[in-house]
């Protein structure tokens, strides 16, 4: 809900802030004063086309922020998130600037963004209706799904789950062309797999077997050179030419301090490791004297082990950098070639799904369409109503719930969707095309909205619409602009009692010069204007009762002081009471 639009050097208005509360506010004024630069400027926030000439004179830049309140509008404060600005304290500030020179800037919540995405992110949160504007309810698309919620819950019911008929259609054909269309590329995968896999199977590889035959190869391939090296080693450590060794020269060394071992007990300590030494000593060369022993030279070995690492090797090349990757490549390719051996299979199987969801969507589609055709009803004839009363008694609204028919496809499993005897265009929201058509007079053609009225019609219209969808309107705040032109009367009065109706479902502000609508508002706002003898300048005052009264008696004689026009104010008031959307 917009809690203040506050507005700096746009056209007449020099510097005013308009607190806005819920329920009905209307903004009266003398012609000239400034009323529509509100408009204006919601048009702005809304990321409307700037226009500098809008600029006051005198002014370099004209700027309009409006505090919006997030309460109930998730969806709008994660765009606004997402836009990079900050929720505070549950409000978020949209702002524009338009300089003399053209140039714009917009803001949301704090964040310099593109118009174009304040436009995206400011979009729902108002309606605007103005007889210059470009009404949300004149889209095709708005109009479907205002028929839609109209319709209420049967019709939603309906719609999801011909959505999800839809979506599980859309995956299976994809899967289906990919499949097809990739037929030859998987046979072709298919073979190269089950080559590799005849391969791999032909060796036969062990986990870890590249390892340990490269080891054993090593071995086999220097077994001279290792027995020659254990046997020298053996006698450096243990000589059986009765050369010097180490056991002897160790013994020798430990002898010499255990001699002495009486005198200090440290040498003692250094005696007794040379004894564990020499021990040690004794153990290494008893195993290496074995380890030379075991070192044989084997050629037909070393031959074998060469030839089977060759093969293993063969594989590596092709499948991984070791054994244990060719291993996890054969049991991924046995997976995926399970899998592409029943590409035909599968081509049935997706076949067959096809036409079973065709066969379900069409008749999702055949129910969504008579919801509709029942709801477009519904709403034509209450819309009808409301434009009798709003001044409007010859005027007809209906509601074309249409579809459009395709030729029959030579495959009926692709193109146009069949409903009963008919091939049709289908998208993800149905086989329909909803347009909202008028009649203003009685004999005449009901045309589309935008060519079939004035303006100051379609704004009427736009009003019945909205009070025949109030409540279910995702909108939170609305603005008529003059919705009451060409209207007086007791129609005028019905005009007020429709606002007040819409306005307590959702935040309402309108543009008047009627009394009898003004009478109904909770919030009455007037634009003065004032003179400092060169600059016009305007500024937005909420009234009290007694105020209000004058400006009422004003709208109503041109007088502010008549006892007649003030008691016929309070009339007015006095009867409006009831309606309002406040109480």
């Amino acid at each position: 809900m917009l809690e203040e639009i506050r507005i700096g050097s746009l056209g007449v208005i020099e510097s005013s802030t308009l607190e806005l509360g819920p329920g009905l506010t209307v903004i009266t004024g003398e012609t000239g004063a400034g009323k529509t630069m509100i408009v204006t400027a919601l048009g702005l926030l809304l990321g409307g086309r700037a226009d500098s000439g809008a600029v006051r004179s005198g002014a370099r830049t004209a700027r309009v922020e409006g505090v919006v309140r997030v309460d109930g509008l998730a969806p709008f404060a994660g765009a606004v998130e997402d836009a990079g600005g900050e929720v505070e304290d549950e409000r978020v500030v949209l702002a524009r600037n338009v300089s003399v020179e053209g140039r714009s800037r917009a803001f949301v919540g704090g964040a310099s963004v593109p118009v174009s995405v304040l436009a995206d992110v400011a979009e729902p949160l108002v309606a605007v209706h103005g007889q210059s504007d470009q009404h949300r309810l004149l889209r095709a698309r708005a109009q479907r799904e205002a028929l839609d919620r109209f319709g209420g819950e049967r019709t939603a019911t309906l719609l999801a789950s011909y959505a999800d008929l839809h979506a599980r259609l859309a995956a299976t054909e994809r899967e289906l062309q990919e499949v097809v269309t990739t037929a030859r590329d998987r046979a072709r995968e298919a073979d190269l797999l089950r080559f590799g896999l005849g391969e791999i199977e032909a060796v036969s590889p062990e986990p870890g077997e590249d390892v340990a035959l490269a080891a054993e190869e090593s071995r086999l391939g220097f077994a001279d050179t290792l027995r020659t090296a254990a046997e020298q080693a053996r006698e450096a450590l243990s000589s059986e030419q009765d050369q010097p060794d180490a056991l002897a020269t160790t013994a020798a060394a430990r002898s010499q301090l255990d001699g002495v071992r009486e005198h200090d007990a440290e040498a003692g300590e250094l005696a007794d490791r040379l004894t564990e030494i020499t021990y040690l000593l004794s153990d290494v060369a008893a195993d290496v004297a074995s380890y030379a022993s075991r070192v044989e030279t084997d050629p037909a070995r070393l031959a074998a082990v060469s030839e089977r690492r060759a093969a293993l090797t063969a594989l590596t090349r092709k499948y991984g950098d070791t054994i244990d990757e060719v291993l996890a490549w054969s049991e991924a390719s046995a997976t995926r070639l399970l899998d592409l051996d029943h590409t035909d299979e599968r081509i049935e199987e997706l076949r067959a799904e096809q036409r079973t969801l065709r066969a379900e969507l069409a008749e999702a589609a055949a129910a969504l369409s008579a919801a509709r055709q029942e709801a477009a009803t519904r709403l034509g004839s209450e819309v009808t109503e409301e434009l009798t009363l709003l001044a409007m008694p010859h005027a007809r609204l209906e509601i074309e719930v249409r579809q459009s028919e395709q030729p029959a496809p030579e495959d009926e499993a692709a193109g146009p969707l069949r409903v009963g005897d008919r091939w049709l265009r289908f998208g993800s929201t149905g086989v329909d095309e909803v347009e909202l058509l008028l009649a203003a007079n009685t004999g005449s053609e009901p045309r589309p909205l935008n060519k079939g009225a004035s303006g100051g019609e379609l704004s009427r219209v736009m009003l019945a619409l909205e009070v025949a969808l109030a409540g279910t309107s995702p909108v939170p705040t609305f603005v008529f602009d003059e919705v009451d032109a060409g209207v007086g009367g007791t129609a005028a009065v019905e005009v007020g009692r429709r606002l007040a109706r819409l306005a307590r479902d959702a935040q309402v502000l309108v543009v008047t010069h009627l009394p009898q609508v003004a009478a109904y508002a909770d919030r009455h706002v007037v634009v003065a204007k004032s003179h400092d003898g060169t600059v016009t300048s305007s500024g937005l005052t909420v009234l009290d009762p007694e105020e209000r009264e004058r400006e009422l008696s004003r709208m109503l004689a041109g007088l502010t002081d008549s006892d007649t026009a003030l008691a016929h104010a309070r009339e007015l008031l006095e009867v409006a009471q009831p309606a309002r959307a406040l109480g």
